[in-house]
């Protein structure tokens, strides 16, 4: 029984010992199958001894997202006990040779005495490794692919044994399995892509490796590995922004001519920043941003200047001025929204994608000119027509439901209330049915008798009292 591992440092051909560890073998076979392990990163090298493998997201996953990895029971099962599972060690089975491949265990919570695995696996990189004997349970050996193993041995690892340049399972093919399928288990049509979990966990690939050839000490692939890992999340933040509708492009770039000042005074006005800014150049606009409903400054602002290299100027220059008895604090603006504006009116595209009017653009983005019309291309919260909408549509909807509920309202019927505004102006009372007026006699009635009642009742216990 055999199975093809593909990895990006070549193909691993992995004979699996089915006599000798039959549940460990299906545990492979059935992770495998279903393509658990691709794009699982290879790390833990130790140079000459052993390399470890099997989680999806390995030691890079972030805080929280990275579970070590589970068995083909807990894969297929919602209980949390089914993830790992007592591990067999075979008396006759040692690491003896390279490219033996073992489970790694760990200790039983509550039951040191037995050590469970789930998906992760150690391979071997040269002869006699026994330290791993009671450790590490054997279920395969490796029997092409020995050149791969020297490739990973060779690897430039950090200090906790990662290599810089990432290595990892591509794709796995059984190419054959004895074991019937667990209940609940789904083969995937083809290979899975990778998932934006294990996306962010890249270190290095090999093409931007590639760039470094000649620079390949440790240092150098460290901060390239840095590097890269900033720039990948960058690019997956951009497209998230973009599918949300936030940017038009993933590669849009804010303008290099604007500058964002915040820390102002509440009190201090547009002409007067844009008179204080001017000594560094021409100034296109000058817009502190504020509240939409109050007019009330937010104490940040936008300055497009007509040059870059004014706005350079302004950065270095103007830091930490006192204006209007504040220090102002000045930064490059990071800022897309007077792009944004007009590709968004131009695109005829709001968040969702579906075509509509500029008038409904406006009001999907929350930018309607009622109320106070300050910040032109940097308006932020919704307008007082888009909240006289909102009122309307409440109220119609309001009337509606009066409508369908016959006319009650707050615990009376609208017929009453027009006689009492009959009666007000005048006017003669409204006829209705003998069958109502019977009926509002009969209870006319019955609150006569129960007021008589009640005044009875008084009196017995006043009289009572004064006895």
């Amino acid at each position: 029984m055999s199975v093809l591992l593909e990895t990006t440092a070549g193909d691993l051909v992995i004979d699996l010992l089915v006599d000798y560890a039959p549940k460990l073998c299906e545990n492979f076979l059935k992770l495998c199958k279903v393509k658990y392990y691709n794009f699982a990163p290879i790390h833990s090298v130790q140079k000459s001894f052993s390399f470890q493998t099997g989680d999806p997201l390995g030691p890079f996953g972030a805080s929280g997202a990275a579970d070590g990895g589970t068995s083909i029971w807990g894969l297929v099962s919602s209980d949390p006990a089914d993830k790992t599972f007592p591990a067999f060690f075979h008396p006759k089975l040692k690491h003896l040779e390279r490219g033996t491949v073992s489970m790694a265990t760990a200790p039983q919570p509550g039951n040191p005495e037995v050590r469970v695995a789930g998906s992760q696996f150690i391979v071997t990189l040269a002869d006699r490794t026994d330290h791993l004997d009671g450790k590490a349970a054997i279920f395969a050996r490796v029997v092409e692919g020995f050149d791969v193993l020297e490739k990973i041995n060779d690897a430039i690892v950090d200090a906790d044994g990662h290599p810089f340049v990432d290595i990892r399972i591509k794709h796995t093919i059984v190419l054959d399995d004895p074991y019937p399928d667990p209940v609940g288990l789904r083969e995937p049509s083809g290979s899975p892509p990778p998932t934006s979990a294990q996306i962010a966990t890249i270190r290095l690939t090999e093409d931007e490796a590639a760039k470094l050839a000649g620079e390949a000490d440790d240092e150098t692939l460290a901060a390239a590995a840095e590097k890269a890992r900033r720039d990948r999340e960058a690019r997956t933040a951009a497209a998230m922004l973009t599918l949300m509708g936030d940017l038009p492009h993933p590669d849009v770039k804010p303008p290099e001519n604007v500058l964002f000042v915040c820390k102002l005074n509440p009190a201090t006005q547009d002409e007067d920043l844009e008179l204080i800014f001017s000594s560094c150049g021409e100034i296109l606009s000058c817009e502190i941003i504020r509240d939409e409903k109050t007019g009330d400054s937010l104490q940040y602002a936008f300055i497009e200047f007509k040059e870059k290299s004014d706005c350079e100027k302004a950065y270095f220059k103007m830091q930490n001025v006192l204006i209007d008895d504040r220090r102002i604090h000045v930064d490059f603006s990071q800022s897309v929204s007077k792009l944004w504006q007009p590709w968004k009116a131009n695109s005829g595209r709001d968040r969702r994608g579906w075509k509509h009017d500029r008038q409904d653009g406006e009001r999907a983005q929350g930018r309607r000119g009622g109320g106070h019309d300050h910040g032109r291309g940097y308006k932020m919260v919704y307008g007082a027509e888009e909240m006289q909408g909102r009122h309307e549509s409440s109220r119609a909807h309001q009337r509606g439901d009066e409508k369908r509920s016959g006319g009650r309202r707050d615990g009376g019927y609208r017929g009453e209330r027009d006689d009492r505004r009959d009666r007000d102006r005048g006017a003669r009372p409204r006829s209705r049915s003998p069958r109502k007026d019977r009926h509002r006699q009969s209870v006319s009635h019955r609150d006569s008798n129960e007021s008589q009642q009640r005044d009875r009742g008084r009196d017995k216990y006043e009289g009572y009292h004064r006895r």
